[in-house]
């Protein structure tokens, strides 16, 4: 009899996870998507589109479709997500395994700042140059509304949602992203500082090698910690491994 396997989607990670589990005999696979991107990447096996209602919800459809494991891959700055899985699990006994990739670290060069949160980055904003690349995703841009002095290039896969800051240019593009296209960028945009999400991976780190050697300093926005109790595997290979299903 199959294994059922939850997977909470929206990542890279997510999708080759799916991938690896459908052609493995014994599993099941569904990946839920939040439903915020217009046009997702569609993964390997069964499909669900659309949030839980919190905790009660998701433990219900543990319960209801008889799932075996939940994996946690979303992204990592999805702490709500991220919270409601660890607590669905605890209260139905689902074993639950969180997938991450690792982050980013600064190396000889970088001129890293690192802030706890969007409001922190914001607050930094003011000891560097007006002109702001900003790449932490299409929501929480409210947080930098009242820098009226700044003018900010917001990069995001979708129409980032308002409010925005005054002095706004919007790029509409999705990763993976060249140094060489990430070191045009800059320059053509007289950019003064870089403004990123440790978001980690390969997709969207050539920026950081672009602003190592332009000379700009980057404001890094720390991880959110993980729930209580809960640790973090690094790649596909470590989940299918905690899962049972050997590795990729």
């Amino acid at each position: 009899m199959s294994r059922h396997v939850l997977v909470l989607g929206g990542t890279a990670e997510a999708r080759l996870l799916a991938a690896a589990l459908s052609v493995r005999d014994g599993a099941r696979v569904t990946t839920s998507l939040a439903g915020r991107v217009r046009h997702p990447r569609s993964p390997a096996g069964e499909v669900r589109i659309g949030g839980f209602g919190g905790v009660a919800g998701l433990a219900d459809w543990l319960r209801g479709h008889h799932v075996d494991a939940l994996v946690d891959a979303t992204h990592p700055f999805a702490e709500t997500i991220t919270a409601s899985a660890a607590h669905a699990a605890r209260v139905t006994g689902v074993p639950l395994v969180v997938l991450r990739r690792p982050g980013w670290r600064p190396g000889p060069g970088d001129d890293w700042h690192p802030v706890p949160s969007l409001p922190a980055a914001a607050a930094a904003l003011p000891r560097f140059g007006p002109r702001v690349f900003l790449t932490t995703g299409r929501l929480g841009l409210s947080a930098f509304v009242h820098l009226t002095d700044r003018h900010f290039v917001v990069r995001s896969v979708e129409a980032p949602e308002p409010p925005l800051p005054r002095h706004t240019e919007v790029l509409l593009a999705r990763g993976p992203f060249t140094v060489a296209d990430e070191s045009a960028l800059l320059q053509g945009n007289l950019i003064d500082v870089l403004v990123t999400k440790d978001s980690g991976g390969a997709a969207t780190a050539a920026k950081l090698t672009a602003a190592r050697e332009l000379g700009l300093p980057v404001v890094v926005v720390r991880r959110p910690p993980l729930p209580d109790g809960v640790t973090a595997v690094p790649d596909v290979a470590g989940v299918l491994e905690r899962l049972g299903f050997g590795t990729a």
